[in-house]
């Protein structure tokens, strides 16, 4: 009978020493739960650096240990998806797959629970369980930015994203999502549009090993805009209905205007003028955004769709 395994992938730039600590960690966490002693680990390291982080080597001589190393930089969201869907061809349906930080904001005390809804009731292999961050340990500032973050992200797409890169699934299931092109923008957010009814386990954030981030505010705000694109349908969507109100406000107020001007002998201010052409305008500008997000709506459905037939599954007689 073939082992379970427990793949636990995580990315690393420059943070090997983090990594070892999460190793060690999670073994003893792995012997210690009823959830995973008869689980096989394996872990994997995500070189983020492009090949360009020496002690990377000192993995190599852990036996329950792989290294990935993309041909360069690509963020640690787009570095996971990179390892994952390069170990695809090892894992098997029945493996269990989780994906975390290697710095210690996602605590390996927490993994047993996390895996937890994979392990009992009815077609495990189709749920995912993902880490709801419930405390967070940041600065005051970063608090503040991230609470407006959240407010625009609810506004734009209707939702609200409060999980990161820990989450847990089968091989089953990483076999048939993780191919989807909204995974080339970003992970964590694709994980959340795809509407797979992830259960949602409680994490507090843990502290890191050792050193401190090293993602820029530039960084920071990057990763914010890559997580709005797996949701451009609900955004286009919604500006659609926003600026096709807009057009339909400027017309109607515009030809209000015109029938009181010809019909009635009604005074009308001299302001009127100018609010009659700065609704035209308007019109004009919702008309040219409906356009537009029309075209991105309809893009961005052909792209998330294009060549699904080549995808075969090793079950399909075809």
């Amino acid at each position: 009978m073939e082992t379970t395994r427990i793949w636990v992938v995580a990315p690393s730039f420059r943070d090997v020493p983090s990594f070892l600590t999460l190793r060690q960690r999670l073994l003893e966490q792995f012997a210690q739960s009823p959830n995973t002693q008869n689980l096989r680990a394996c872990f994997v390291l995500i070189d983020d650096t492009g090949g360009f982080d020496a002690e990377v080597e000192r993995l190599r001589e852990l036996p329950d240990t792989l290294t990935i190393t993309p041909p360069f930089n690509l963020g640690h969201q787009r570095a996971l998806v990179f390892g994952i869907r390069k170990l695809l061809p090892e894992i098997s349906d029945s493996d269990l797959i989780v994906t975390m930080d290697a710095d210690g904001e996602d605590r390996p005390e927490d993994v047993p629970r996390l895996i937890e809804p994979l392990l009992e009731g009815d077609h495990p292999e189709r749920r995912l369980s993902v880490a709801l961050r419930t405390q967070r340990q940041e600065s005051f500032l970063f608090k503040l930015m991230y609470q407006i973050f959240r407010v625009m992200f609810r506004f734009l797409t209707g939702t609200t994203v409060k999980s990161g890169n820990f989450v847990a699934y089968r091989g089953w299931l990483a076999r048939r999502m993780l191919l989807h092109p909204y995974f080339d923008l970003c992970y964590s957010s694709t994980l959340i549009s795809l509407q797979l009814g992830p259960v949602m386990v409680p994490c507090a954030r843990g502290s890191r090993y050792e050193g401190r981030s090293r993602m820029s505010p530039l960084g920071l705000f990057m990763h914010g805009v890559r997580m709005l694109m797996p949701f451009t349908d609900r955004i286009a969507a919604r500006a659609l209905a926003i600026f096709s109100t807009m057009m339909a406000l400027g017309l109607f107020t515009s030809l209000a205007v015109v029938c009181i001007r010809i019909f009635t002998s009604m005074a009308i201010p001299g302001w009127t003028t100018f609010t009659l052409l700065g609704f035209l305008i308007l019109s004009v500008v919702a008309f040219g955004n409906f356009v537009v997000l029309f075209a991105v709506f309809s893009h961005s459905r052909g792209i998330s769709l294009a060549q699904v037939e080549d995808w075969k599954d090793k079950n399909d007689g075809i």
